[in-house]
């Protein structure tokens, strides 16, 4: 068979799974990327504190490095449409990989924390450049029919990887080769992906700058901000992705010592639990991007997500206090709770037909609220513990999702935004539209 007609089988079938066929290898570098960005997810806190640094500070170093996350995950879309997204993610897995060499080299190798602090704080920088550019780029180069299945594919890939085969990756490399060789093989890992997903990948949008030609730099990086009160659905839109993963991150501090001193799982059991949540999201990931193709991206997040979640939640408190010691239930709750959370994954395909204008913008927008649910979900706990304890901060956060319902129904596709849509394709400035209309 000839080499072109295996690439267009390849092509044919990323087709039908709805990935966008001259990003295939972007998604599959992407994957790589994250999971080994996610190998020290589970075992970095405790080594470190096993070498002297107490929780206190491991926390600083973690709190240090969500702001620089969520800072990141705002500015890569400006930069993006400034220098362009492929530019922007080969800045992103160079910041990755000199910190990490200089986190692992010259602060853990040396237990020196002021080191490992400045480090990890700049790495932080490094995997929202290199991910949320690759997002930019699958909006800007997607056809309108497959924004949804992309998304899903995206999320699909990041979740993947971090933290569940990330996780899984160091739960057998352990083992085998260390601690410490373990941190150094993520660094393997995220190059492996960068540099697959970078080589790999020759759609043309990625290359260029996407702002219009002669638009200075400063009038771009304000309208990434301006656009949340010019374009107010953005700001909604920002506000649900903060609830979306708020719950996760609040989970992490609660529900360990829930479910270890109240429900009588052993710590294992509770690592168990967490993966089955996060193996339940990453597939729910992919499936509710390709049903908001079909249902409509609004429906999903709002019934799928919002409502969803808002039971789901409950039920993951409630039951297994009903059946104490059950793992089954439990496992079977966690993953509802996990499917339900990963409804909202549509809002990364609802928002560049919003804004079809300003893509770039507008999912600076949800990035920023991703990187704010980092830090938003802990400060839940801090500020509503005392208040009625475990339950109700689930009570609050199935409130939440309740209004994330409503604000999702607000996010309506104004006419101009179609007629710009429609017009676009008419122009033929997104071949791919015009084939999926014709067919």
């Amino acid at each position: 068979m000839k080499q072109t007609d295996i690439l267009s089988q390849r092509t044919s079938i990323a087709d039908k799974l709805g990935i966008p066929t001259p990003l295939f290898w972007g998604f599959v570098g992407l994957l790589f990327f994250m999971i080994g960005d996610g190998v020290e997810a589970g075992y970095l806190a405790p080594y470190l504190e096993e070498q002297g640094i107490s929780g206190r500070d491991t926390a600083l170093l973690f709190t240090i490095y969500g702001v620089t996350v969520s800072i990141s995950s705002w500015v890569s879309g400006p930069l993006s449409d400034l220098w362009g997204p492929k530019r922007v993610m080969w800045i992103g897995l160079g910041i990755w990989a000199v910190f990490e060499v200089a986190f692992l080299s010259m602060g853990v190798a040396t237990n020196s924390y002021p080191i490992m602090l400045a480090a990890y704080t700049m790495r932080g920088f490094g995997y929202p450049l290199f991910t949320y550019g690759f997002l930019v780029w699958i909006a800007a180069a997607t056809p309108r029919h497959q924004l949804g299945s992309a998304a899903g594919w995206f999320w699909f890939a990041f979740s993947g990887g971090l933290p569940t085969l990330g996780s899984l990756f160091a739960s057998f490399a352990i083992p085998v080769i260390g601690e410490m060789m373990t941190f150094w093989s993520s660094l393997v890992l995220v190059l492996f992906g960068g540099l697959l997903a970078l080589l790999m990948t020759r759609e043309p949008t990625g290359s260029k700058r996407l702002a219009e030609p002669g638009t200075p730099a400063s009038t771009i990086f304000f309208s990434s901000v301006s656009i949340l009160w010019r374009e107010p659905k953005t700001f909604i839109a920002m506000i649900v992705r903060i609830i979306d993963t708020a719950s996760e991150y609040a989970f992490l501090v609660i529900m360990p010592a829930f479910f270890t001193k109240v429900i009588g799982f052993s710590l294992s059991q509770w690592l168990q639990l967490l993966s089955i949540i996060f193996l339940a999201n990453i597939l729910v990931n992919l499936v509710s991007g390709m049903m908001a193709d079909r249902l409509g991206h609004r429906s999903v997040v709002a019934i799928g997500g919002g409502v969803g979640a808002a039971i789901t939640v409950l039920l993951f408190y409630y039951v297994p206090l009903m059946f104490p010691g059950n793992f089954a239930i439990a496992a079977a709750m966690g993953a509802l709770y996990g499917a339900t959370v990963a409804a909202f994954v549509p809002l990364s395909g609802l928002m560049p037909q919003i804004c079809p204008k300003e893509k770039a913008a507008a999912l600076s927008a949800l990035g920023l609220g991703a990187g704010a649910s980092t830090w938003v979900g802990p400060a839940v706990v801090t500020w509503f513990e005392s208040w009625h304890g475990i339950e109700g901060i689930i009570w609050i956060f199935s409130g939440l999702y309740l209004v994330s319902a409503l604000l999702t129904i607000t996010l309506t596709i104004s006419p101009e935004a179609r007629r710009y849509m429609d017009e676009a394709a008419a122009r033929g400035d997104i071949a791919e539209e015009l084939a999926a209309a014709e067919h």
